[in-house]
């Protein structure tokens, strides 16, 4: 980065008396910056803060089980000022907790940390334990940092700053078998108290928040903080409401959310859920019909406040675009998916992208409908060709379905049966596993995580044919005003992504055959992009991984000025990097704020040469590997003068 800042000496010394360092060798953290400083001369000029880099760590081995078995971080950041001289920053890890953990609830009792609960937000026990203990989730995903203007929290020392927290799923029960999906997703919020000198962040209060008004929560994975400062949610992998009759895994969360499984509605869920923090530490929740019903990944709102570009982590997923009728608004507007017009098919591939229009509405309209339509209201899908050519062809999840939209539903369609209906409008529906989105909104480019480059993405079946790795890619979408959809009608955002293409860095590398560790994919490069966020100020954009292909997922940084990449941290085996959110200032401090899932979640073909050594280190640090952490990376300056 080139960032030119207050050249003031005051300032400088602000930014050395309030910078959250660790001690360097050889001498104190703050010494060492005087010393680039010039020392005590206060005739001199102060040096400028030019630019920002990080020195990688190398990947853990089983020379260093340890390392392999918990959150490893051996990097650093060096900041260069404009008399030439670098000064070091060591990162490391802190958390806050490990799920399963009883902590504060802020008025002298505590709470189940993680901890699950029903429509009527009562806990929900697991009854394949002899105690009835309550289920806790092993991982915790989505992370937004947030600062209010007047908190009222009691017991803070330092500054109020909040966390949301959301849990995706808990792998297992005691007995040992699946929980996936079937569980109600609970959010809460962290009240933390932030030192004022070092920047440390330490947990005062875990607030678990009320879900019931959103119908509770399915499967919230990535999310993000809004420009106006709340945090969005996801839910992915939607129900298909067409065999919902079949579908245990739904008819299971059901039973844990309402106590009938029958009584959740497939059509409440795939949305996306907004949390507002509020002053005292609690907080309210409330979903978003309109913004399509798909596998809700991880949203960015541009800075326009209106624009939205939307994750879908699906088989045959596609790009989605929303822009909001009014700013700071995500309760109205216009929905569209992207259709991919290819230039090339090596690593990922590139294309130009143009803009179906899928419909507009409003959040109440569309819960109105979700509320009172079943599937067979609105469309007839058939998995066989019926040979009538009143359907339509489709991909979906990875086969053919055969469709026709019901007379009048069109709306419903869009909104409700999202990925069947942008397909039948011409939308490209060929993308496998895409994850993460973020903006550098400098240089109005957006970021897009794709995790796997597998069938549906190779074979043509929803528009895409590329060649790429099975580790996966990061593309680039450069970003444009004065767009029209493919009707010719002009599209309200100046922030319309144009193309796509692979960024040459961020391309992973999948091995022949595995190497000593184990790993099927070069540990030196990305592999299963997941997470993604990008630091305006570092001009770093954070990558988080949730590879099948690495012994150990990684937490990469990627400068997007000098296109180097820097590994910055390693989860412990079997865990994916989760709760990526990079904050560039919260009261003057820089945050990374990193969680990870199901630590020792064993693939015999990925693990089988560390698994024998690392299994009983994982269980001793993750209460037998039902528990992961929530934290964040420290050590990094703060970034803002006054």
């Amino acid at each position: 980065m080139t960032e030119q800042l207050d050249p003031s000496r005051r300032s400088l010394l602000k930014f050395l008396s309030s910078a959250p360092l660790l001690p360097l060798a050889g001498g104190s953290a703050t010494a060492a910056l005087l010393a680039a400083c010039g020392g005590g001369d206060t005739a001199s000029p102060a040096p400028q803060l030019m630019s920002v880099s990080f020195s990688g760590m190398a990947a853990p081995t089983l020379a260093n089980a340890a390392a392999m078995a918990t959150t490893s971080v051996a990097s650093s950041m060096q900041a260069l000022y404009s008399d030439g001289k670098t000064v070091p920053y060591s990162l490391a890890y802190q958390t806050f907790f490990i799920t399963g953990a009883q902590v504060s609830n802020g008025s002298g009792g505590t709470i189940l940390a993680g901890g699950y609960y029903d429509i009527n937000n009562k806990a929900i026990l697991d009854s394949t334990d002899a105690n009835k203990r309550q289920f806790f989730s092993d991982c915790p995903d989505g992370t937004s940092l947030i600062k209010l203007a007047s908190p009222t929290v009691s017991g803070i020392k330092g500054n109020t700053v909040f966390a949301v927290v959301q849990f995706e799923y808990t792998t297992r029960n005691v007995a040992g078998s699946s929980m996936y999906g079937m569980l109600p997703s609970p959010i809460a919020i962290l009240t933390l108290d932030q030192d004022k000198t070092t920047g440390a962040l330490s947990l005062v209060k875990y607030h678990n928040v009320d879900t019931s008004p959103a119908n509770g929560l399915w499967i919230t994975c990535g999310a993000s903080r809004s420009p106006w400062n709340t945090h969005l949610s996801s839910e992915e992998y939607e129900p298909d409401a067409t065999v919902i009759s079949t579908n245990t895994q739904f008819a299971n969360f059901s039973t844990n959310l309402y106590g009938d499984a029958t009584k959740a509605n497939p059509y409440h869920y795939g949305h996306l859920p907004e949390i507002t923090v509020n002053p005292d530490g609690t907080g309210s929740c409330k979903k978003h019909y309109c913004l399509g019903r798909i596998s809700h990944e991880l949203i960015q709102v541009m800075p326009d406040e209106r624009t939205a570009l939307m994750g879908d982590d699906a088989t045959n997923g596609g790009l989605f675009m929303f822009v909001a009728d009014k700013a700071q608004d995500l309760s109205s507007g216009t929905l569209y998916v992207a259709k991919w017009t290819q230039k090339t098919a090596d690593n990922g591939g590139s294309a130009t992208l143009t803009w179906i229009k899928l419909g507009s509405a409003t959040s109440a309209e569309i819960k109105a409908l979700a509320d009172s339509l079943k599937a067979a209201d609105i469309i007839d899908v058939k998995t066989a060709d019926p040979a009538d050519t009143s359907y339509t062809k489709i991909p979906f999840s990875g086969k053919s379905n055969w469709i026709k939209i019901k007379s009048g539903m069109d709306k419903a369609a869009a909104f409700l049966e999202t990925h069947r209906y942008a397909a039948y409008k011409g939308g490209s529906l060929g993308f496998t596993k895409m994850e993460g989105t973020t903006v550098n909104a400098k240089d109005k480019i957006a970021y897009t995580a794709m995790s796997y480059i597998q069938a549906a993405m190779t074979n043509g079946s929803g528009g895409i044919s590329v060649k790429g790795p099975n580790a996966g890619v990061v593309y680039a979408l450069n970003l444009k005003s004065g767009q029209t959809d493919t009707s010719g009608t002009a599209i309200n955002s100046e922030w319309v992504p144009v193309d796509m293409a692979a960024v040459p860095a961020l391309v992973g590398e999948d091995l022949t055959t595995a190497d000593a560790l184990g790993n099927l994919a070069n540990p030196d490069k990305i592999a299963n992009p997941d997470n993604i966020k990008f630091s305006e100020k570092l001009r770093t954009l954070f990558i988080g991984e949730d590879s099948g292909l690495h012994v150990n997922n990684f937490l990469w940084g990627y400068n997007v000025d000098t296109k180097t990449l820097t590994r910055i941290l390693s989860t412990p085996s079997g865990a994916e990097s989760t709760g990526l959110h990079a904050v560039d200032d919260i009261n003057g401090f820089a945050y990374i704020m990193s969680n990870f899932q199901h630590p020792g979640d064993w693939d015999s073909a990925l693990h089988g040469k560390v698994q024998t050594t690392l299994d009983p280190l994982i269980r001793a640090n993750y209460r037998d590997r039902y528990g992961a952490a929530v934290g964040y990376i420290t050590g990094f300056p703060g970034l803002t003068f006054s």
